[in-house]
């Protein structure tokens, strides 16, 4: 591997663990300083609440407990949940699949159909690609919370898709009735991301068609679709290629959204409980998880970028 190529992938390494880090001790520092606990919530015996915070060391200062959730969190022991009684990384493990499962399928679909859009939209111009063109502005538009609602009112009335949860290991179901109840969740989490790849898969081939390389290939008799497919979409890759680590980060955030709607058991479905109950140390359990899959897609959009654009080996 080029030494040039290694050193920015290893600081961009460097910069994913820096966000892990920050993003999951916010978390814990801002739940913390929110007032009450979550023994607070429950009419309890004074004596017990105390005893169980003892227990937990709840009733330590937080700058201790920080410290000690630190060094566990090298080992990759987050705490204990207070509301599940269980460890937060076998809660975390359990739901992350999920969230992954919900991620990638949406990215797929808005892959899929955003990108071969935005290269018709930004290689031609006529009545269709216009249309789509507006279809594309209004996903943009529309967030996923709004998909979600929409979707799961025409669920409710059509009866096409299972509405809320997922099939557990034990059901005796078939990977269709599985591909049924991730369908509704997946749509609503890809179709304002399939809108903003096709809004700028067409810039970036619209771009794309004006270079210079890609003008002397038509001027020499190569066939318009030649043209586009083999020679402006390698050129137009780039600047979506660039932008598609803060698209993971939307997946991430949309599906927030998507699986309180949808009744989806994931990540964001776990850190919402954890977030009504007061229980520190599962949001902050969460929120690392998160920040690892945006660290991870981050990541692996700079590889892809820099395989593509060996320039951005360069330091600024």
């Amino acid at each position: 591997m080029h030494r040039g190529l290694l050193t920015y992938l290893l600081r961009r390494l460097l910069l994913a663990a820096l966000l892990v880090f920050v993003v999951s001790s916010a978390s814990l520092m801002l739940v913390e300083a929110a007032p009450g606990d979550y023994f607070g919530g429950f009419d309890i015996d004074p004596a017990v609440a105390a005893a169980e915070r003892h227990r937990l060391g709840l009733d330590r200062p937080f700058l201790v407990r920080y410290r000690d959730w630190v060094g566990r969190a090298v080992r990759l022991d987050l705490g204990e949940s207070v509301k599940y009684g269980r460890p937060v990384t076998e809660l975390v493990a359990e739901r992350a699949g999920k969230t992954a499962l919900l991620g990638a399928t949406a990215l797929l679909l808005a892959t899929a159909l955003g990108v071969p859009v935005g290269i018709l939209t930004g290689s031609r111009r006529n009545l269709a690609t216009a249309l789509a063109r507006a279809v594309s502005l209004i996903l943009v538009s529309v967030p996923p919370l709004v998909t979600s609602f929409a979707l799961l009112l025409l669920a409710a009335r059509t009866g096409w898709f299972p509405v809320g949860g997922f099939p557990t290991m034990g059901d005796a179901t078939s990977v269709w009735t599985s591909l049924r109840y991730l369908a509704l969740p997946a749509i609503a989490l890809a179709l304002p991301i399939a809108g903003t790849l096709e809004r700028l898969q067409s810039q970036a081939m619209h771009d794309a068609l004006g270079e210079p390389s890609v003008r002397a290939a038509l001027a020499r008799g190569c066939s318009v679709r030649r043209v586009v497919w083999r020679h402006a979409f390698r050129l137009s890759l780039k600047p979506v290629l660039a932008i598609y680590g803060v698209i993971v980060g939307s997946v991430l955030s949309g599906s927030f959204a998507v699986e309180l709607v949808t009744s989806w058991p994931g990540l964001g479905a776990l850190m919402y409980e954890g977030l009504v109950a007061r229980d520190l140390y599962l949001v902050a359990g969460c929120a690392a998880a998160g920040s690892i899959f945006l660290a991870l897609g981050i990541l692996c959009s700079d590889i892809a970028l820099a395989v593509a654009d060996p320039r951005v080996e360069e330091p600024a």
